[in-house]
């Protein structure tokens, strides 16, 4: 993954297999409602915010649409990214449904449009993604990636002649730090994106996070964010907290040592955030 500094904002941009550049750092709006998201996604903005991540399951993309509008800033500045729910997988719903978001957003276009979950017992990820590889064509979606999707989803498509995803956003975080998926997107030319990357906070409890943060003079949220970013990860951290959104895209100012990368590395313990996702799978 090729990362390139940014003329718009403190945060690297990240290079993607078609060639398309996306901020390194953005902000999740899971579960925020509508005056949360206007007070969060202004406040980010100010802060040098410019990737922000939806989906229409979230029921908040209109939301997120006014206050781009409110914002002020030029739509080319922006990556926004929403995602295809699994009632829309078949391949005369992804149209609608992209249709139905872009309304809901205010815009002609979305940087980046995922399959929110394969989803495999509905089997029709692989229809899905034939959807979304037109949509992509149509010129009403930048790039296009998945969620939640595993070697093995991977392999079939790419088995199939289908084009290789741009972005693979999973749960992942130093508690669970998906190596084998990492190790495969890494091979495929795929970024590989984190939700959670926090682990919804339990991180920033951890004794050895904790430490690194003592001996660096910052938080454990930072340190969590700098070991998505040295780790050449994507990360999309939720916060609707004005000092927290502050704390949160102030990491670029230092950096871990091997030993501490090293320390975080023995972290894994596969813990899930809501295990029951899994049968989305």
């Amino acid at each position: 993954m090729r990362v390139i500094s940014s003329r718009q904002s403190l945060v690297p941009l990240v290079e993607l297999n078609t060639g398309i550049l996306m901020p390194q750092l953005g902000l999740g709006v899971f579960e925020m409602d509508d005056a949360q998201i206007q007070q969060a996604l202004l406040t980010a903005f100010e802060l040098g915010y410019r990737s922000i991540d939806t989906a229409a399951v979230y029921q908040n993309e209109e939301a997120v649409g006014k206050a781009i509008r409110a914002s002020g800033l030029d739509r080319s500045e922006l990556f926004i990214t929403t995602k295809l729910w699994g009632t829309d997988h078949a391949s005369e719903r992804s149209g609608p449904a992209l249709d139905a978001s872009l309304a809901r957003l205010g815009l002609d276009y979305v940087d980046l449009y995922l399959i929110h979950w394969p989803e495999s017992e509905r089997g029709q990820y692989v229809e899905a993604w034939d959807g979304l590889e037109r949509l992509r064509d149509a010129g009403k979606t930048r790039a296009i990636g998945v969620c939640n999707f595993l070697p093995r989803h991977l392999a079939e498509l790419a088995a199939l002649g289908y084009s290789t995803p741009a972005v693979n956003q999973v749960e992942l975080h130093p508690l669970h730090q998906q190596e084998l998926t990492r190790a495969y997107d890494d091979t495929a030319g795929i970024v590989t994106e984190s939700w959670a990357p926090l682990a919804r906070g339990r991180i920033l409890e951890d004794e050895t996070i904790l430490g690194i943060a003592r001996e660096l003079g910052v938080t454990p949220g930072q340190v969590a964010i700098r070991w998505h970013l040295q780790s050449g990860l994507v990360v999309i951290p939720k916060s609707q907290s004005p000092a927290r959104l502050a704390e949160n895209i102030d990491v670029f100012d230092f950096a871990l040592t091997d030993a501490q990368m090293a320390a975080i590395a023995t972290l894994d313990e596969g813990y899930l955030t809501d295990p029951g996702l899994l049968r989305f799978q």
